[in-house]
C-alpha cells in the first residue's frame, strides 16, 4: 500500500475515492488486491497482508494496487477499537485477489447475504479469493469451500467443521490452496498467505525479499500444531495439574503409563481412562507432545545439536524424534534447525 493509502486508512477525513482515482491508469498492468473487512474484524488479519503487498509493490513498482473495502463504506471499527477506512464494494471484475479478514465479527458477517453474494461474484470473476483466520467462515457460508480442503485458526477448526460439514477442514497447515480459493490459519498466517500469493505472481525472489524486509520467515517451519496449547486445563483436569507439572519437569525419564498411574494413586486402567476424559489426550500422547514441544523450543534457542536435544527431551535416538516431528509439525528437527539458523532469509 502506498503511504498515501495507509495514511487515508488512519484518517477518516481523507477521501479515498480521490486517492484511488490517481491509480486507475495503472490497473491495466497492476493487480488490484482488495481487503474485505467488517465490524469487529481482527486488525492484524488485514494489516498483515496489506503491509506484505505494500512492500512487494515497493520492490516491484506498478505490480499491485491495494484497496480496503467493506459492505458498508466508511470507518470500520476492529475488535481492538482501531478503525480502518474502507470504500464500498467495487465491481468484482476489477478485483484480482480478494482477501477476507477474520475476527469476532465473522459470525455476523457470514449471515449478510449482500456480503456473501459479493464473495460469490468474486469467485466467478476474480482470479483468486482468499481468507485469513476465521474469514474462512465467510467462504464456507458462500458455499465456496464445499468438498475442498481448507484451514482456519486451530481453535476454530472443530467449529468450522461442525457448522460446514461439507468442508474438509485441516487444522494444521499455515495455508491451503484449493484451486483459486486459498485459506490460511490464524492472524499472522495472513502474512504467510500473502507471501505465497506474491511468489505465485512475481516469483520466489521477490517474495523472499519481501519477507526479509518484514523480518519474518519466508517459509515458516511447521504447522499450527506447534502453536496449539498442549493441554487446555479446565476444571475437570485440575486433579492432574501436579502430575502434568511432574511430567514436564522429567521428560528425560521413561514416564510410563504405569509409573504415572502410581504417582496419581490409581490403577493403570482407571488412570488412563480418567486422564483421557480430563485432558482429551492419552497419557502416552501427552508425554510425546510435551517432549516434542520442549524439543522444538530447544531447537529454536539454537544452543544444542539435534542429537543432544533428543536425549535431553527423552526421545533417546534422534530418529525417534524425527518421526515425531514430521507427524506433529510436518517438518524434521534438522529442517527446523536450518530454518531457525537462517532466520527470515
Amino acid at each position: 500500500m502506498t503511504s498515501a493509502l495507509w495514511l487515508a486508512s488512519l484518517c477518516p477525513e481523507r477521501q479515498l475515492s480521490n486517492l484511488f482515482g490517481r491509480h486507475e491508469p495503472e490497473l491495466a498492468i497492476a493487480r488490484r488486491i482488495a481487503f474485505l473487512i467488517y465490524p469487529d474484524f481482527q486488525i492484524l488479519d488485514a494489516a498483515g497482508p496489506i503491509a506484505t503487498f505494500e512492500i512487494a509493490a515497493r520492490l516491484e513498482p506498478g505490480t499491485y494496487v491495494l484497496q480496503t473495502i467493506a459492505t458498508t463504506p466508511g470507518a470500520v471499527v476492529s475488535s481492538s477499537g482501531c478503525s480502518l477506512l474502507a470504500t464500498g464494494l467495487p465491481r468484482p471484475a476489477t478485483i484480482d485477489t480478494l482477501v477476507i479478514s477474520g475476527g469476532f465479527g465473522s459470525r455476523t458477517a457470514m449471515t449478510c447475504e449482500r456480503t456473501l453474494e459479493f464473495i460469490r461474484a468474486c469467485s466467478e470473476r476474480s482470479r483468486r479469493v482468499t481468507s485469513v483466520c476465521s474469514g474462512a467462515y465467510l467462504l464456507a457460508a458462500a458455499d465456496l469451500l464445499d468438498g475442498k480442503r481448507a484451514t482456519t485458526h486451530w481453535t476454530r477448526s472443530k467449529d468450522l467443521q461442525k457448522k460446514f460439514p461439507k468442508v474438509r477442514v485441516d487444522a494444521d497447515p499455515i495455508f491451503v490452496k484449493a484451486g483459486k480459493v486459498w485459506t490460511s490459519a490464524g492472524i499472522t498466517a495472513g502474512i504467510d498467505l500473502s507471501l505465497a500469493l506474491i511468489a505465485e505472481d512475481l516469483g520466489e525472489q521477490v517474495s523472499r525479499r519481501t519477507a526479509q524486509q518484514m523480518v519474518v520467515y519466508y517459509r515458516r517451519p511447521g504447522g499450527q500444531s506447534q502453536f496449539s496449547a498442549l493441554l487446555d486445563l479446565g476444571p475437570s483436569a485440575e486433579r492432574f495439574t501436579d502430575l502434568i507439572d511432574h511430567m514436564r519437569a522429567n521428560l528425560r525419564k521413561p514416564l510410563s503409563v504405569a509409573d504415572l498411574a502410581a504417582r496419581a494413586h490409581m490403577s493403570t486402567r482407571h488412570f488412563a481412562r480418567e486422564f483421557l476424559a480430563a485432558t482429551g489426550m492419552t497419557p502416552a500422547k501427552a508425554v510425546e507432545r510435551m517432549r516434542a514441544e520442549a524439543a522444538r523450543a530447544a531447537i529454536e534457542s539454537g544452543r544444542r545439536s539435534v542429537q543432544e536435544i533428543a536425549r535431553a527431551c527423552g526421545f533417546g535416538a534422534p530418529e525417534r524424534m524425527r518421526r515425531t516431528f514430521v507427524r506433529l509439525f510436518g517438518i524434521s528437527p534438522a529442517a527446523m534447525k536450518r530454518a531457525t539458523d537462517t532466520g527470515a532469509g
